[in-house]
This record gives structure tokens, sequence and C-alpha cells, in this order.
């Protein structure tokens, strides 16, 4: 009796143990299995990407939870953004991204790049206005941004100017902030614009167009130069018919 006793509790013990050992496994598998886990489709509002870290490095998201962008790693007052993809560099900045909307009234994509510490410098765009003479524009933009005057130095500048509530002062501050180019200047559009012309259009750096090479509405190529207060000097046809 005694032996079959000692083997009882043996094969009891072996039980255990061979029970631990498979729920171990199985643990192990399940772990395994999540960190390679693959889905063939997945239904979200919004999608962080982070580092190891818990540093954010992109966004991807609907309309309502769209991310404020950040600046100086802190993130902007919420407000409101179009559906689709936000960048943000390593110091946790906004540095670019891809939006796009589209109804009845308005439709558009912009896929942008930002300069360090500033708005963008390049944009790749298409905007739409379904008004009675549906005006389009669609092309690329590039422009220039000043290092004394980021991004962080426009949001404290309107802020305090808001609270003033001097909208008169505001509009003057404004000018003079754009006529330093502190507000960027558009250089260079490449596409279609909002009244038809297709072509290269240049800016220089107070943004003021100097050169236009384009195929107007009635399909006639011409090459314009202007003066620096964006009158047309000199007008030529390529058109030899």
């Amino acid at each position: 009796m005694e032996p079959f006793i000692r083997q009882v509790k043996i094969l009891r013990l072996l039980v255990t143990l061979l029970t631990i050992l498979v729920i171990g496994c199985i643990i192990a598998l399940f772990n395994v299995a999540r960190r390679t886990n693959r889905f063939e489709e997945l239904t979200a509002q919004r999608i962080n990407i982070v580092e190891p870290d818990g540093r954010l490095d992109l966004v991807i998201s609907d309309h309502i939870r769209q991310h404020p962008g950040a600046i100086n790693g802190k993130d902007l007052p919420k407000r409101d953004r179009s559906a689709g993809m936000i960048f943000f560099n390593t110091e946790g900045d906004e540095c670019g991204g891809l939006v796009y909307d589209g109804t009845k009234q308005s439709a558009g994509m912009v896929y942008s790049i930002d300069q360090y510490k500033n708005d963008q410098i390049m944009q790749l765009q298409y905007q739409q206005d379904s008004d009675k003479n549906l005006t389009r524009s669609y092309g690329f933009k590039l422009w220039d941004r000043s290092d004394r005057f980021t991004l962080q130095n426009q949001i404290d500048y309107f802020d305090s100017a808001q609270k003033t509530h001097d909208t008169a002062t505001l509009n003057v501050g404004v000018k003079e902030l754009r006529e330093k180019g502190f507000l960027g200047v558009e250089r260079l559009f490449l596409g279609r614009t909002r009244d038809g012309q297709t072509g290269l259009f240049l800016r220089d750096d107070k943004g003021i167009p100097r050169l236009r090479i384009y195929i107007d509405k009635q399909n006639q190529p011409l090459i314009e130069t202007l003066n620096d207060r964006g009158e047309v000097v000199s007008s030529r046809t390529l058109d030899k018919r």
C-alpha cells in the first residue's frame, strides 16, 4: 500500500509540473503571437505610431480625433483639422502631414513639408470650390520662412495681440510682419491657377510676382516679366502661328 501511495504522490507532482509547463508554454506562445500579430483588416478612428520610449512619430486619424500639432514638444490648442496623417520629428514637433477632405461645397488634398521650428516650405496641393464657376487649382508650392521669427514666435505674437481686442493694431502688426517676411513668403507655384492659367509662377523675396511662364485659357503660351511693383513690363507670346 505504501509504495502505491508513494507512486500517487509522484504522479501528482508530475501532473502539477506538466500543468505548469503547459501553462508557461501557452503564455509564451500568446506573447509571441501578440508581438507578431497580423491583421487582414483594422478599423480605428486614430492610430498613434510611437517609439519604444513613447515618443510620437506619426498620427493617422479621422477628422474628429486629429492631432492639433505640436511645437517645442508641446501640443497646440485643439483646433479643427482634416483627416489624414501628421508627422513628428525627434524633438516632438510637427514636421509635415497629408490631409484631405471633400464635399459638394469644396474638396482638397494637401501634402506639406515643414521647415524646422516653422510652418510649411513645400506643398503639393489640390483645392476646389464647387461654386457656380467651379474654381479649381492644383500644383506644387514653395515658401521662404524666417529663422528669426519661428512658428512659436508667431503663436506668441497672435495670442498676445488677440488679448488686447484691438483689431486695428493687430492688422497693422500683421502688415509689418508680412513686409519683413516673418509670416512666410510664397516664392514658386508650378501648376494650374484658379483662373485657368497653367505654368510656372515665380515671386521675389517680398512675395511680389516677377516672372510667369504659362499657357492661358485660350491656349496661348506666354512669358511675362514684372517689376518690383508686380506690374507687367514685358510680355511675349511663344505661339508662331
